[in-house]
C-alpha cells in the first residue's frame, strides 16, 4: 500500500472507486504518481501490478467557471473512441464529489514519446523523420476536424454559432477573474479581435489545446500519432482556432528569439526538417478543403487566449494552490504573449486586425 500522500488524491476513497468500477484494479493496492499538474488539470499514473491507467482531475483550488470540466472531457473522449482520431480510451467516470472533492475520470495509459521542451536523444533526428512528424500532426488534426460530431453523439456538446465572438468574450471574462495586474495590451487585443472576426467556418470538434506537447508519438515511428491528450477545452466551434493555437508552439527559423523563448518547445520546430507554419497551413488546407486566408486572426486569438491562461496559472501560484515548480517564471508571461499577439496583428494584411478599422 502507498504510504506517502499524493496531492489531489484521497487514497482510500479513490482506491475503493477503482476496485468497484475499473476492471483489473482489485488485484492489489494501487499506486498513484503525479505525471503533470498545477498548470492545468492534474494527471496521475495509476498502477496495480502490471496494469496501468491514467486519472484526470481538476487543479487544486481556484477552479474558474466552465473550466476543468471532467464530465465534458470524458464525454468527448468516449465519443471519439469509435473514430479514427488517435485518443486514449475512457474507462470510468466519477461524478461524486465526496470521493475526491471534484469529479475525475479514468482512461487507458498510452505508452510512447511526448515531446515537451526537448526531443529525446536519437528521436526524430533526421530531416525526413521531422517532416513525417509535422505531417502526422496535421493529419491527426484533419481527422479530428473531419469527424461528424452529430453522428458520434456530440450535437449538443457546444454552440458553434458565434463561437469566435464567445471566445473573445469568455477569455476576457476569465482575465478579469484571474488578472494580477492591469495590462492594456489585453484590452487592445479584445478590441481588434472583435473588429476582425472572419467569416464562419463549417463547425467541427475543436480540441482547444492542440500542440505537439499534447500528443503521444510512436517510439519507433515519429510519423505516427498514438494519442492526442488534454481534452479539457474541447467544444464545437471554428476548427481554425486549433490550427492558430498550434502555431503558438510551432517555431519558424524567422521567429525572433523572444517569440521562441516564451514557448520553449517552439524552438524545437525551428530546426531543419520540420515544416514551417505556412507549410503546415497549406497541408491543413489541402487535407480539409478549408480556407486558411485568415490564419493571422486565429494566431492572435490563440496568443490572447494563452495570455489569459498563464495569468490564471500565475494567480494560483500566488495563492499557493499549485503543484510543482517553476511557476514564478510566469510573472511576465502574459505580458510577453500579449505583445507578440499585437506584433502579429500589426503585420497582418487585415487592416481591422491592425487596429485601423
Amino acid at each position: 500500500m502507498q504510504t506517502e500522500a499524493v496531492p489531489g488524491i484521497d487514497y482510500e476513497r479513490v482506491s475503493r472507486f477503482f476496485r468497484d468500477h475499473v476492471p483489473g484494479a482489485d488485484a492489489g493496492p494501487l499506486r498513484f504518481e503525479l505525471l503533470s499538474g498545477g498548470r492545468s488539470n492534474l494527471t496521475y499514473k495509476v498502477s496495480c501490478g502490471d496494469r496501468v491507467w491514467v486519472l484526470r482531475r481538476p487543479p487544486l483550488g481556484h477552479v474558474l467557471p466552465t473550466a476543468h470540466d471532467m464530465v465534458r472531457e470524458y464525454r468527448v473522449l468516449t465519443a471519439l473512441n469509435g473514430t479514427d482520431v488517435p485518443a486514449p480510451r475512457t474507462v470510468a467516470l466519477c461524478e461524486d464529489p465526496t470521493v475526491n472533492e471534484y469529479p475525475f475520470y479514468v482512461m487507458t495509459y498510452v505508452e510512447g514519446v511526448i515531446i515537451g521542451d526537448h526531443i529525446p536523444d536519437g528521436y526524430a533526428d533526421a530531416p525526413e523523420q521531422r517532416r513525417a512528424l509535422s505531417l502526422a500532426l496535421v493529419d491527426a488534426l484533419a481527422k479530428l476536424h473531419s469527424v461528424d460530431y452529430r453522428a458520434v453523439g456530440l450535437a449538443d456538446f457546444g454552440r458553434p454559432e458565434g463561437y469566435l465572438e464567445r471566445q473573445i468574450r469568455r477569455w476576457g471574462e476569465q482575465w478579469e477573474r484571474s488578472k494580477t495586474r492591469h495590462l492594456p495590451a489585453i484590452y487592445e487585443l479584445q478590441r481588434r479581435l472583435r473588429a476582425a472576426i472572419p467569416p464562419p467556418q463549417p463547425p467541427a470538434i475543436v480540441h482547444g489545446d492542440y500542440r505537439l506537447g499534447n500528443m503521444v508519438l510512436d517510439p519507433a515511428d515519429p510519423g505516427r500519432v498514438l494519442a492526442i491528450l488534454d481534452w479539457e477545452m474541447a467544444t464545437l466551434g471554428d476548427p481554425l482556432a486549433d490550427l492558430g493555437y498550434t502555431f503558438v508552439y510551432w517555431g519558424d527559423t524567422s521567429d525572433s528569439p523572444e517569440r521562441l523563448a516564451v514557448r520553449p518547445a517552439a524552438s524545437l520546430t525551428a530546426q531543419p526538417g520540420f515544416l514551417s507554419r505556412a507549410e503546415l497551413a497549406a497541408e491543413y488546407a489541402r487535407r480539409t478543403g478549408r480556407s486558411v486566408d485568415h490564419i493571422d486572426f486565429y494566431q492572435v486569438l490563440a496568443y490572447y487566449k494563452l495570455a489569459v491562461i498563464v495569468e490564471g496559472i500565475y494567480n494560483r501560484y500566488l495563492q499557493g494552490k499549485t503543484v510543482g515548480e517553476g511557476f514564478e517564471a510566469y510573472e511576465r508571461q502574459s505580458e510577453i504573449l500579449a505583445d507578440i499577439a499585437l506584433a502579429i496583428a500589426d503585420a497582418s494584411e487585415d487592416r481591422r486586425l491592425r487596429g485601423e478599422a
